[in-house]
């Protein structure tokens, strides 16, 4: 059989123990048909086979987020100023005020997530006098990891927050000496206030909310990624908060193969919602590029122990267990696969032991369940959790909130938080992603750095070399690590024969740059299915039209996601003019500097 395209004249790491090295591949139906060297792979073109040289760039399998709220934050991706990455206080207050002047009422300005204080060349927050003094009129809501969050004047009127307001349950509105709210919202113990505030901003109608999804994963495919598990979340409602991504997927207007999570969002209800949804739909109902994945990351709201540093560790409720326990039971019963959100040891081990219990009486024998998060985890957990087949997720968070974490426990605690090396050493899956786009930024390279320096994105040292991981070894855990968590492990994860053609040519060489230079990688070329999703630099030509960023007044209008240094973003992309006709390149061909045709 002849390919359906073949690239060559790459610097391919497969991560295949068998062929760990390549420089070409041939593409049948979407899956790698060979892996190899060029001289032999090029014998497998055809008259129609389309020929793509790589440039000698260095190739890796397409990066899979474990843990990304894709659906959620596509769904509002236009709305957001992002602060990822931006490397001053001034610069975010500057790009904060240009976009307050051209946001149109009734929409407000959003800044969530992704940034942390300690990125700033300052090292501080903003103020809110500074908040307000950027915004004026203009509604302006500002959320910092899972701790705090900003009200401008204008925004907390619409909220009708006053010093009659009472603080509701797990927040506190903070006030003046007069009573009267200031506009800063904490969350103590947990993040309700934070997220129920920002659900009374206007959201997108579905035209834009599909452009907007449409452009949030353009921007992954721009870092690399071709996979993610989304983990449901907060205000995420199913079947509801689906149809957009439903439709996108229908219409095969996916650029990021999506394996999905259900979440519950009414307390108390948790039970009844899972009864429902087996029997609505089940694990794998979907295709290839849309999916679903099974339940979590909530599976009752009170198992969850959300991660604030900043504040002490919050004790769950004592009936947590028997409303877990009723969940897990439906889950295991209709081979359900789940995952939990789980940042503290403490609550770990009351977790397991509902685990456990219904093991006995529902073996889960092979079933895909795991922990989201688990920081502060130890060994004797672990080792229950191997025993029950399950593993572990984890994310970059501690790179945005390791300094607070230093500060309340000490920095010997902070040098196993989590212990990713002793999870590989009991042999648990273990994955890797970001748990964007609330928290940390959804950047996988930022996280690939923290992996394997132990370092902030603040450049604050965390772990010793006991708890780093080598480049390859991070690498894994973001393609074939991540697989078995959505178990598609035979499916994703290498650049082998019979697996889906995803991968990624890089804008530098992942495996020799310096440390810091790993934050800064790019794609530049990424292909799903063997189809290129995301082109630049010399692939610029082969990168698909996209519509244009809606509404006109969105940010990624005017500073795109993650933060790119302005002459990175001014850069011109190489094209050619040139055309060809049949397979003139290969052999015996010598023609111009164009790459692909």
């Amino acid at each position: 059989m002849t390919a359906d395209v073949i690239y060559f004249n790459g610097q391919l790491t497969t991560l295949d123990p068998a062929r760990p090295h390549a420089t070409a591949v041939a593409i049948r139906d979407g899956r790698f048909m060979a892996v190899g060297f060029d001289e032999v792979i090029l014998l497998l073109a055809g008259e129609d086979t389309r020929l793509v040289d790589l440039r000698r760039r260095t190739v890796i399998p397409g990066l899979n987020d474990s843990h990304l709220h894709l659906i959620r934050g596509g769904l509002n991706f236009n709305m957001e100023l992002r602060w990822d990455g931006v490397p001053s206080l001034d610069d975010a207050l500057r790009m904060l005020e240009e976009q307050a002047r051209r946001t149109p009422p009734p929409q407000w300005v959003r800044v969530v997530g992704g940034w942390t204080g300690q990125q700033f060349a300052e090292r501080r927050l903003p103020t809110l006098e500074e908040i307000n003094q950027a915004t004026g009129d203009t509604p302006c809501f500002i959320l910092h990891l899972y701790d705090r969050a900003w009200l401008n004047g204008a925004a907390l009127r619409l909220c009708g927050y006053t010093r009659d307001s009472a603080n509701p349950p797990g927040g506190e509105i903070q006030r003046d000496a007069r009573g009267n709210p200031t506009g800063l919202l904490v969350a103590r113990p947990n993040a309700s206030i934070l997220y129920s505030t920002l659900a009374k901003a206007p959201k997108l109608n579905p035209d834009d909310a599909a452009n907007s999804t449409r452009h949030f994963m353009r921007e992954m495919n721009r870092l690399g990624l071709t996979s993610a598990i989304d983990a449901g979340g907060g205000f995420q409602n199913y079947p509801e908060d689906y149809q957009v991504v439903d439709k996108l997927a229908a219409n095969e207007e996916l650029t990021v193969r999506l394996a999905y999570n259900l979440f519950p969002q009414r307390p108390k209800q948790e039970r009844e919602d899972f009864a429902r949804w087996v029997r609505m739909t089940k694990p794998g109902a979907g295709s290839d590029s849309y999916r679903v994945n099974g339940a979590g990351e909530m599976l009752v709201f009170s198992a969850a122990d959300f991660e604030d540093f900043v504040e002490p560790r919050p004790e769950l409720a004592r009936g947590m267990e028997g409303e877990l326990e009723q969940v897990v039971r439906v889950l295991a019963a209709n081979r359900w696969p789940f995952r939990l959100h789980a940042t503290y040891n403490e609550s770990i081990t009351r977790m397991l032991g509902v685990f456990e219990k219904v093991n006995r009486d529902i073996p889960f024998d092979g079933l895909h369940w795991f922990f989201d998060h688990a920081e502060t985890i130890d060994d004797r957990n672990m080792e229950r959790v191997r025993r029950l087949g399950g593993g572990i997720a984890i994310q970059h968070r501690m790179a945005y909130q390791g300094e607070a974490f230093v500060e309340r426990y000490g920095r010997e605690a902070a040098r196993q938080t989590p212990p990713f090396r002793r999870m590989m050493g009991l042999g648990l899956p273990v994955g890797a992603g970001t748990d964007a786009t609330r928290v940390a930024s959804y950047n996988p390279w930022v996280a690939l750095y923290w992996l394997t320096t132990g370092r902030t994105v603040g450049g604050t040292p965390l772990y010793g070399e006991s708890n780093l991981l080598s480049r390859e070894e991070a690498l894994r855990l973001y393609t074939q690590g991540s697989s078995w968590f959505s178990t598609e492990q035979d499916r994703k994860g290498t650049i082998t024969c019979g697996q889906f053609a995803d991968f990624t040519a890089l804008s530098a060489n992942y495996f020799a740059v310096p440390d810091e230079e790993i934050k800064t990688i790019e794609s530049v070329l990424t292909v799903v299915g063997g189809a290129v999703v995301y082109g630049a630099e010399e692939f610029a030509v082969l990168d698909p039209p996209l519509p244009p960023v809606s509404p006109d007044w969105s940010p990624v209008r005017y500073y795109g996601g993650y933060y790119r240094a302005p002459a990175v973003a001014a850069s011109v992309a190489r094209t050619c003019s040139h055309t060809y006709a049949g397979n003139a390149l290969w052999p015996g061909w010598t023609g111009c500097d164009c790459f692909a045709f």
